[in-house]
């Protein structure tokens, strides 16, 4: 149940994309089923939807991709994404993730699953499933498990800038966000790092995740 519809609609307009008709026709009869749901679009073709989003009124688009390759190189939509991927390597992860995915589930995802990534991408927040995280998480190499990190040395204002930089803001969109310089946020991105013992913001957020400083 959603507590408030930021669309002022019926529902969470929700737009589908696949390149099988059978998994459309499943993705379609998900969100007709779902009374929090309403389906504004059913889309075949996957490459080009940037520049035909806006036109949708869309608030969430779910994309069913056959293999990685068919995720857009550079795409950044100004909807949130939920993708539908089959075993996606960390590196095609964080890349969906700075593009604007806010979900990332197996093709093969029951219908619970999808609506709650639906509605979690709707609410501004990430949902990965166990098998995603799991494979970010591995592929950074992190402080050794044994090794304590200090989570109180983490102020309020910086751990509200590694959940954002969780959902994939770039430090522009932060800045705003918090009402601060861009300046400000480049310090705090900094001192993140620091105390997590990491080098880049994606090993930063994999750090917040493994340790519960972020929840999906």
């Amino acid at each position: 149940m959603i507590a408030a519809k930021k669309n002022g609609s019926e529902g969470v307009r929700v737009a589908v994309a696949s390149a099988s008709a059978v998994r459309r026709a499943g993705l379609e009869g998900l969100i007709k089923s779902t009374p929090s749901l309403k389906l504004v679009a059913s889309l075949r073709e996957i490459q080009n939807l940037a520049g035909h989003i806006d036109a949708l009124q869309t608030d969430v688009l779910v994309a069913d991709l056959d293999g990685e390759s068919s995720f857009p190189a550079g795409w950044n939509l100004p909807v949130p994404v939920v993708a539908l991927a089959d075993k996606p390597n960390p590196g095609w992860t964080a890349q969906a993730l700075r593009s604007g995915v806010k979900g990332i589930l197996p093709r093969d995802a029951d219908a619970e699953a999808i609506r709650a990534a639906i509605l979690a991408a709707y609410s501004g927040l990430v949902l990965l499933s166990a098998d995603t995280s799991r494979g970010l998480a591995d592929s950074v190499r992190l402080p050794s498990a044994t090794t304590e990190i200090p989570l109180e040395q983490l102020t309020p204002r910086e751990l509200e800038v590694l959940a954002m930089l969780s959902e994939g803001l770039g430090n522009r969109q932060i800045a705003d966000r918090l009402g601060v310089s861009d300046h400000t946020i480049k310090f705090h991105i900094s001192s993140i790092l620091d105390k997590l013992g990491v080098s880049t913001r994606t090993e930063a957020v994999t750090a917040g995740l493994r340790i519960g400083l972020i929840l999906l």
